[in-house]
């Protein structure tokens, strides 16, 4: 079968015009657990953390002061007017990161977005146009596609070692909004957008689908489901175990769930399930590739093999620098039997990032435009769930 073509190789589309930087200096907006993610990531990859911004300016300082970082901003214009920033990591609530991307770059500032980049493909569309007028990197942390084992797969595919595909299916099913006292400003579209369980978990699957397995996906048939009809009316950070029984309670309009059938551009049938609400499953990211020579499994809360099927015998194999394939060995950083995961996974995306800034072209860099990628289908889902009709997706 021919080699995947991916999509995230358009990096190169976007040149940088700007000097090379060796050892880059990093703001971060936002101060809850996934900030405290780029935080690490960006000194592992060697940057500088020169400062953060949080809700308010107090907040800001105390961050500052707790994750020893210089300086706690006062507001997002004391980020962008601050000479030393060459990068931005946006790890605030949804509804912000097109402004915030937006004026980082029009502000000379290269951008990591937390995914999604946009609460509508629309917006998307704009912020990516934005960075290429820019000549600035644009990056999402698609960060599953760090996974050695993933790479292993990849090079796999594109070696033509699964024949053509059969069956492309799987799952991302967590459990942090299973009690109906849970909630956190994802829950309200205000502030995470109209699309809650797959704009935030199910983007992550079909990204990582289509790039390990060469695909794109051409149209979905998607179901919604909000099981939890009621929660508290209380934001907050996500996968807090806070309680809130006794807030106010509001209607929910965001998805716990959804189904989504799909076609590839090749006639190839998808299924993909997605929760927030399944009892037990912290963060299952699990897919299976079946081809008409081999079959391939990978499951994200067990990152270090692959399962392989035969039509006469199965395998196991296991990440082991000293034998897989080149981008696996790559981005294994310590030795077989060490287990690593998702952190390692980050310090990856972001090191590429810095790479990219010195100008490299690493393989699998997500950018804006996959960002933008995933919001059509982000969008292509709403719309088929309201018209329960297949639907096109864009591009």
């Amino acid at each position: 079968m021919a080699a995947p073509t991916g999509h995230t190789t358009r990096v190169t589309e976007t040149p940088v015009r700007h000097p090379r930087i060796p050892r880059p200096r990093v703001a971060v907006l936002g101060a809850g657990m996934i900030a405290a993610v780029h935080v690490r990531s960006a000194r592992a990859a060697g940057a500088d953390v020169v400062g953060v911004l949080a809700s308010s300016p107090e907040r800001s300082r105390a961050v500052a002061h707790d994750w020893q970082i210089d300086v706690g901003y006062p507001d997002v214009d004391a980020v962008l007017s601050d000479d030393r920033v060459d990068v931005v990591h946006i790890c605030t609530p949804n509804h912000l990161h097109v402004a915030q991307a937006r004026h980082a770059l029009l502000a000379g500032k290269h951008v990591v977005c937390e995914k999604p980049i946009a609460t509508s493909a629309a917006d998307a569309r704009s912020l990516a146009d934005t960075a290429a007028a820019a000549g600035l990197i644009a990056t999402v942390p698609f960060v599953y596609r760090y996974h050695p084992m993933v790479r292993e797969l990849r090079a796999r595919v594109a070696a033509g070692d699964f024949g053509s595909w059969q069956l492309l299916h799987g799952s991302y099913l967590q459990d942090w909004l299973l009690p109906p006292e849970s909630t956190s400003w994802r829950v309200d579209p205000a502030a995470g957008g109209p699309s809650r369980a797959f704009a935030d978990i199910g983007s992550h699957w079909f990204d990582l689908v289509e790039w390990v397995a060469g695909v794109r996906i051409a149209e979905v048939l998607a179901e919604t489901a909000t099981t939890v009809t009621e929660r508290p009316d209380a934001g907050g950070p996500s996968f807090s175990e806070r309680s809130l029984a006794s807030s106010v309670r509001v209607p929910v309009t965001t998805e716990d769930a959804v189904g989504v059938l799909g076609r590839t551009t090749d006639g190839v049938l998808v299924s993909a399930t997605v929760s927030q609400v399944s009892a037990g499953r912290k963060n299952r990211l699990w897919f299976e590739l079946d081809g008409a020579d081999a079959s391939a499994v990978f499951d994200q809360e067990l990152p270090e093999s692959l399962w392989l099927g035969y039509a006469n015998r199965t395998e196991t194999l296991v990440r082991d620098p000293t034998s897989n394939t080149r981008e696996a060995a790559r981005l294994s950083l310590v030795p077989a039997g060490h287990a690593q995961g998702y952190l390692e996974c980050f310090e990856n995306f972001v090191k590429d990032t810095y790479a990219a800034l010195r100008g490299e072209t690493p393989e699998g860099l997500p950018t804006v435009l996959d960002g933008l990628r995933s919001a059509h289908l982000v969008d292509a889902v709403l719309a088929s769930a309201n018209r329960r009709a297949w639907t096109s997706v864009p591009g």
